[in-house]
């Protein structure tokens, strides 16, 4: 199953530097086995500090923003404090344009960000994503020290990180592709893909750590973060086996972009040569696309939007008679990352045991439902139940994520019209993320809005959005459904002809 070949054998690729400094982590010192952990890790660590680096602007909302008092539980008075472009009674919804100018850069520059590193190396790529986020996100904490209250400002560097920020995924899910197979892939992704729940979880605790310093270290501290990551990236990942003398018989599965697992060529089945991208609306049109798109358009939507305004909606919140401050509201956040994690190696092991990815993801939505109801009704009463509803409905929204994804491969990968083609898997898997990605960038621009109305409204339409992604599924379900009758059907005739 694996070959070892001197690197002088394959003198076209080299390693990266620090296998160059560090002999010992050559073959044959350091095996398969332990060069397959060393990526799992590094492309882990990579995407949570792209994911810190993303937490900033979601903690410091309650000190640019206006405060939003409560009278009642009902009428609310915006008091005209903070950060000038972002204070007042438009304040949220100037915040809520400046999600909606990262993400909408990061869905577009994710349709080709997967196409060029497919080209380049994906060690150097990666690399200059990081460091372009870096320093991004560190301009923006400059702002704060250089007094900067241009709307314009902080647009800018919003849209160029998110441009930056959308390299991120489909490098570390290429590499892993790379050196992983399919089996067990529902528990493989449920655990790796813990690395956003991670990443937010250090990026929210380092923020609100240093706030009452001033929102700029906010910034700087997560910017310098994903720098030094970056450093670790560029002396020390190993994008292919083949790179370092190693071969693997057979390449079982390739991942383009956010969340997709892309599957290609597997044993005993080789790729059509000269096979080209099938066209973008002959995709649009394969059984299972549409469906699963707009379920990831909704489900992504509810996602970010607590990503972006959880730590605000904290803030804002009276729990048990005590109105949090900025860092406590920060902190307490983390928890709903915390489920994140639960809910992702949950349903990774739920949907690997029952195989049917699309049933796991369909319950998980479903009863995130009640738990969104029950945390805005009882979030307040204590912090016990404020705690334990905002992990459960974390684990809720958050587990379904890598599920969906992995479906919608396993979905596509049985089709006849592009199996084997692993050029029309990415032009699918494009279309699927980016359409997820508008959704994201939609549910905070609409949060920042409707949030001045109240936080009931903002419930309303999470709660909506969740009952709309669980409607695409419904005909993912029936299918597999109705594989499993007819297995248990064709099991039970074959136990009853012996």
């Amino acid at each position: 199953m694996m070959e070892l070949k001197p690197l002088n054998s394959v003198p076209s690729i080299k390693p990266p530097p620090g296998h160059y400094l560090f002999p010992t982590l050559n073959p044959p010192e350091k095996t398969l086995t332990f060069h397959k952990f060393l990526v799992l890790f590094l492309t882990f660590i990579a995407y949570a500090a792209f994911h810190a680096s993303r937490k900033p602007p979601s903690i410091v909302k309650s000190v640019l923003g206006p405060e939003i008092k409560a009278h009642n539980g009902t009428d609310s008075t915006i008091v005209a404090t903070g950060w000038a472009p972002f204070e007042g009674a438009s304040g949220p919804h100037r915040l809520g344009e400046l999600d909606l100018a990262f993400l909408l850069a990061y869905s577009i520059g994710m349709y080709f960000a997967g196409h060029i590193g497919d080209n380049i190396d994906l060690r150097i790529f990666l690399t200059v994503g990081m460091l372009g986020s870096g320093v991004l996100v560190i301009a923006f904490g400059l702002g704060y020290f250089l007094d900067v209250h241009w709307l314009s400002f902080f647009l800018i560097v919003q849209i160029l990180c998110g441009l930056f920020q959308s390299i991120g995924w489909p490098c570390v899910v290429a590499v892993m592709g790379n050196w992983f197979g399919k089996a067990k892939r529902g528990l493989i992704m449920g655990v790796w893909n813990s690395n956003t729940s991670i990443g937010n979880i250090i990026g929210s605790l380092v923020a609100s750590s240093v706030l009452s310093f001033g929102w700029g270290w906010s910034f700087v501290l997560p910017g310098l973060f994903i720098l030094v990551v970056a450093a670790l990236i560029y002396m020390f990942l190993v994008v292919s086996p083949d790179h370092i003398g190693l071969e693997v018989a057979s390449k079982e599965i390739e991942m383009n972009v956010e969340g997709v697992a892309l599957v290609g060529s597997e044993t005993g089945e080789v790729e059509e040569e000269g096979a080209g991208a099938i066209g973008f609306l002959q995709a649009w049109g394969l059984p299972g696309v549409a469906p699963f798109a707009f379920c990831l358009f909704f489900s992504k939507l509810v996602a970010y939007t607590f990503l972006y305004w959880l730590p605000f909606y904290l803030r804002q919140t009276v729990v048990a008679g005590v109105q949090l401050s900025h860092k406590n509201a920060g902190i307490l956040s983390t928890v709903f990352d915390i489920g994140g994690v639960i809910g992702g190696v949950l349903a990774g092991v739920t949907s690997d045991i029952i195989e049917a990815r699309g049933v796991t993801s369909i319950v998980f939505l479903l009863l995130s439902i009640p738990s969104l109801l029950f945390y805005r009704i009882y979030g307040s009463v204590s912090m016990f139940t404020s705690i334990a509803l905002m992990l459960i409905s974390g684990a809720l929204v958050n587990g379904p994520y890598s599920l969906i994804t992995t479906a919608v491969s396993a979905d596509l990968g049985t089709q006849s019209l592009i199996k084997g083609n692993s050029r029309a898997l990415a032009t699918v898997s494009a279309i699927i993320d980016g359409t997820g990605s508008v959704g994201a960038a939609l549910g905070p621009l609409l949060a920042g809005y409707i949030s001045t109305r109240g936080w009931n409204s903002v419930f309303v339409m999470l709660v909506l959005s969740i009952f709309i992604a669980s409607l695409f599924l419904i005909p993912i379900v029936k299918n597999e459904i109705k594989g499993k009758l007819n297995e248990g059907k064709w099991l039970w005739i074959s136990a009853f002809k012996r």
